[in-house]
């Protein structure tokens, strides 16, 4: 670190709020006392990949739960600890963490965890492109069998996965001779009717547990908080700023995701503002924030067709006592719209299709019901997050910008 004297005074070295900020990150695993809730699903998991310590094959599972549950950190807190345990019995298991939001094509997952589990032991590359899905299947076949007694792969987010034949050939690679090595693999999805959606076949393939994750309540929230205080600095945290944290997480089904974004975006704010304390103004200032970065996240990269769908029906929530709207009505909409930007609008089944996308991604949540006796069905759809936020996220769309800007 240079002396005082030689620092330029444009940047900072001391930071007046956070002692470690990184124990906010979604990514930071706590330590196996800091973990609320969940000792019940805990204790599921762990039976599931218990027989992996021995160098046996994991039972598989598929974990469901709302956003923020802890579905994701207790599949990796576990996984981690097992693998520990199986250190000490001289069996290695290998695992890897697969985010199918970003992996959303079998080869694309095949490849991905051949290049986490690959070591010089193999012999083995796993080559960016320019070789066929089989041959990534070999290599994987390959990488399995000469780099570990025990392989755990977790799939989170795998309602997002464009194929589920992937599961198919990886449940059934040692029955199919591929590999020696137990393969166990942890679905994670926020959709509990997900194994709905499984083809036939990999529905009599892949054998598994399932394992529902409750939303946390606002005392648990609290304790979720709690353990990260000390992300902060002694005595920075104003006395209302966690339960205020929780209560607004709370609201959400219990998000503890949420919950930790807005803690450490109100640390932030407080930085920047040069406060000594982070206060309750600074929460809801942070609770603003973090939910315009998510649907920001959820948005961002979506064509303009899907993102003046989104549009039209925040124009239709502004203009009516209504929240949710059949497709007919955004349909008439969406046109008008998309003509006074001079975008040409697609057919009505298309949009139709791309509101069903959006549901999928769970963007907007959409519902077929009857409309009344004698009436026939409809879709109805609405959005999930605040109109004022859909809005100023789609203003940073220059295309659309004239659109939020007549309202």
């Amino acid at each position: 670190m240079p002396s005082d004297d030689n620092r330029d005074p444009l940047f900072r070295y001391d930071d007046p709020i956070f002692v470690d900020e990184d124990m906010l990150k979604i990514s930071h695993i706590p330590q196996p006392d800091r973990i609320v809730g969940r000792d019940e699903q805990m204790q599921k998991v762990v039976r599931a990949l218990n027989p992996a310590i021995m160098g046996s094959e994991p039972t598989n599972l598929l974990i469901f739960g709302k956003t923020g549950t802890g579905k994701s950190l207790i599949s990796r807190a576990v996984t981690e600890r097992m693998q520990a345990e199986a250190e000490r019995n001289d069996t290695t298991v290998e695992s890897v963490f697969i985010d199918c939001g970003e992996h959303t094509t079998e080869v694309s997952v095949v490849k991905q965890i051949a290049s986490a589990l690959n070591k010089p032991i193999s012999g083995v590359s796993v080559p960016k492109s320019g070789i066929s899905q089989s041959d990534y299947y070999e290599r994987l076949w390959r990488i399995l069998n000469t780099c570990c007694d025990v392989a755990v792969i977790i799939l989170d987010e795998i309602d997002m996965l464009a194929d589920d034949e992937v599961l198919r050939k990886l449940s059934r690679a040692g029955e199919n001779k591929h590999v020696s090595t137990p393969i166990g693999i942890i679905g994670v999805s926020n959709k509990i009717d997900y194994p709905d959606e499984l083809s036939e076949r990999v529905q009599s393939s892949f054998n598994r547990d399932e394992l529902v994750f409750p939303a946390y309540d606002a005392d648990q929230l609290i304790e979720i908080l709690e353990h990260r205080r000390d992300a902060f600095k002694e005595g920075v945290l104003d006395d209302g700023a966690i339960p205020l944290t929780a209560a607004l997480a709370a609201q959400d089904h219990g998000d503890a995701r949420k919950a930790i974004d807005i803690l450490r975006n109100a640390g932030r704010i407080a930085r920047d503002e040069e406060s000594t304390t982070v206060t309750e103004e600074h929460v809801r200032a942070a609770q603003s924030k973090t939910e315009a970065d998510r649907f920001d996240e959820l948005v961002n990269g979506a064509p303009l067709q899907a993102k003046l769908i989104i549009l039209t029906l925040a124009r239709l929530h502004r203009e009516s006592e209504q929240n949710e709207f059949v497709t007919e009505t955004i349909y008439k909409t969406y046109r008008q719209l998309a003509e006074q930007i001079d975008v040409e609008p697609r057919s009505e089944r298309r949009v139709q299709e791309i509101l069903q996308e959006q549901d999928f991604l769970n963007v907007i949540q959409s519902d077929r019901r009857g409309r009344g006796r004698g009436k026939g069905v409809a879709s109805y759809h609405r959005l999930l997050e605040d109109v004022n936020i859909v809005e100023h996220v789609l203003n940073r769309d220059g295309r659309l910008r004239e659109l939020v800007d007549t309202e």
